[in-house]
């Protein structure tokens, strides 16, 4: 079979959860048996979001490969099982960047180079990039960034019409708009919509199948007014309510639907049936859960939901798995030394600290960590949070007062933590640092080995600073221990505090290799060590 495309597009607002409807389509089509590939097209002149403010874009996501890009990518891998790297996302600035070293080199033959045909024909080379990237692909989702209108969707829009011509019989596309309810006027509108589709229709897409995002589902009468405005089918008019419980829903409702029929009748699809019955045990463990257990997370971009959306699902998914109902409390690490810490995190069965960069809220993270490790309660550090750990320990056990990172302090007669040496002297912020998937060797017996159940493991990195190996010996001697260390090399990659209950810190990713099917094994072993440590605690008088 060769391979099929749909392009899914967003119009009317931003955020209305491109990602997650893609990833649940592509789950759908999945569970039919087909091989599915996923490519995001962001808009931004940004190469890649690796340098942009996570209030501004949110969390960046890491593939095995060592791309950064948009956190929609996170979803795809929650979601399905495509192989995600660097060919599964593009931006505008990759594509400006890459016509105008083509010029530069003369690959254009003195021709005036344009945004048609020239860029449009590398935004449809990327698409071919990506349907081949993995072998024997059946279907490619190519989410369009943005929002219909945006002038900087223009050129991905002309190029997927472009597509489109050029492979007929082959592509769909699907229109992802917003049906809002007018409380006022107790009236549902689709004006919004239907001028969403007309500009699609102005620039020439035809939308085959009209996904609309409501508070409440649609009625026959909507969808028809929908259906005749929009010149789509009824059938192909389908309501995306609002979920209730969580994003993990999504894929079951628009099955209700019959989403991934029709879409396999657009495409000329093999009809098989659809096994959804892991995916619905995981969600009714969901929302009956046995257990409550509460995780405090001290960071440094909690105002902004999407900063660590990675961390957060990962924590869901073990949870879960653990029949556990999770309850996170949020704390912005920068005010954390304005009153006692005690009294901030009372009531946390556990505690964790996710990646950042700067030295703001440092303080307060490395008071978290002092706080776990005297109170006997888990702690998980992830990137950044291994290194808090480190620089606790070698202050407060060690007796090194001024012991520092060079990141915050490069003056530091303690550099517990330091500048990797590949990274000195590289002056560009964007994709120089340690990027990607790097193998690491376990130490029998600890923690980390006991979680994972082997010995050699990978994971995603994404850092520029590492544990000075010059105080290994010092810190091992009083308790803390290297447990993980790059295969090949000495470098940290994992350290744990001995006779603790649960304090590790990885320097790499693991929460962007969690699904809700398959909780990754660190985010189990700490919820289990949270579980423990709650009920101590309800048995203490």
């Amino acid at each position: 079979m060769e391979p099929k495309y749909i392009f899914i597009t967003g119009g009317v607002v931003s955020s209305l959860g491109k990602g997650i409807t893609s990833a649940s389509i592509a789950l759908l089509l999945e569970t039919r048996g087909l091989k599915v590939a996923m490519l995001k097209l962001d808009p931004y002149l940004n190469v890649d979001p690796g340098t942009m403010n996570p209030f501004q874009h949110g969390e960046v996501y890491v593939t095995d490969d060592g791309a950064e890009t948009d956190l929609d990518l996170g979803h795809y891998f929650r979601f399905t099982n495509a192989s995600l790297t660097r060919s599964s996302n593009a931006t505008s600035g990759q594509i400006y960047e890459t016509v105008i070293k083509g010029e530069r080199r003369g690959d254009y033959l003195g021709q005036t180079v344009q945004v048609i045909p020239h860029v449009t024909e590398e935004i449809k080379r990327r698409i071919i990039d990506c349907t081949y990237a993995q072998e024997k692909t059946d279907v490619v989702l190519v989410e369009i960034g943005g929002t219909v209108g945006d002038i900087e969707s223009q050129p991905f829009l002309e190029a997927i019409r472009q597509f489109r011509h050029d492979h007929r019989g082959k592509c769909i596309n699907i229109h992802l708009t917003y049906v809002p309810f007018l409380k006022a006027a107790g009236e549902v509108k689709t004006k919004p919509s239907q001028h969403s589709v007309q500009i699609l229709r102005e620039i020439g897409i035809m939308p085959d199948i009209l996904i609309c995002r409501c508070e409440e589902p649609l009625s026959e009468e909507i969808k028809e007014k929908l259906s005749l405005f929009c010149s789509v089918e009824k059938e192909a008019v389908i309501d995306e309510v609002d979920v209730a419980h969580s994003i993990y829903e999504v894929p079951l409702t628009l099955k209700d639907q019959g989403l991934d029929d029709k879409i396999s009748s657009f495409l000329n699809l093999p009809q098989k049936k659809v096994d959804l019955s892991s995916w619905k045990e995981m969600l009714s463990r969901m929302l009956n859960p046995k257990h409550q257990v509460v995780i405090g997370i001290v960071g440094k971009y909690m105002q902004h939901q999407d900063a660590y959306k990675s961390v957060f699902e990962a924590l869901e998914h073990a949870a879960v798995a653990r029949d556990a109902k999770l309850v996170i409390r949020r704390f912005e690490s920068e005010i954390l030394d304005k009153e006692p810490i005690d009294r901030i995190l009372e009531g946390c069965d556990a505690c964790l600290v996710p990646g950042g960069f700067g030295s703001r809220g440092w303080q307060g993270m490395i008071l978290t960590a002092k706080y776990c490790r005297e109170k006997s309660i888990p702690y998980f550090g992830l990137c950044l949070g291994m290194q808090v750990m480190c620089v606790d320990f070698a202050r407060h056990v060690l007796g090194l007062s001024r012991a520092n990172s060079t990141e915050m302090d490069s003056r530091t007669p303690d550099p517990v933590i330091s500048l990797l040496s590949e990274q000195q002297g590289v002056d560009e912020m964007g994709g120089s640092m340690r990027l990607g998937a790097y193998p690491c060797l376990l130490q029998e017996g600890s923690i980390a080995a006991e979680a994972y159940k082997t010995l050699t493991i990978s994971e995603r990195h994404r850092h520029r600073y590492e544990f000075n190996n010059c105080y290994k010996e010092a810190f091992e001697s009083r308790g803390l221990k290297i447990s993980g260390t790059l295969d090949g090399g000495a470098l940290c990659e994992i350290a744990e505090l001995a006779h603790h209950p649960w304090m590790v810190g990885v320097q790499f990713h693991p929460e962007f290799k969690s699904k809700p099917t398959a909780p990754h094994p660190l985010f189990l072993d700490f919820i289990d060590a949270a579980l423990k440590c709650k009920e101590k605690a309800s048995l203490c008088p």
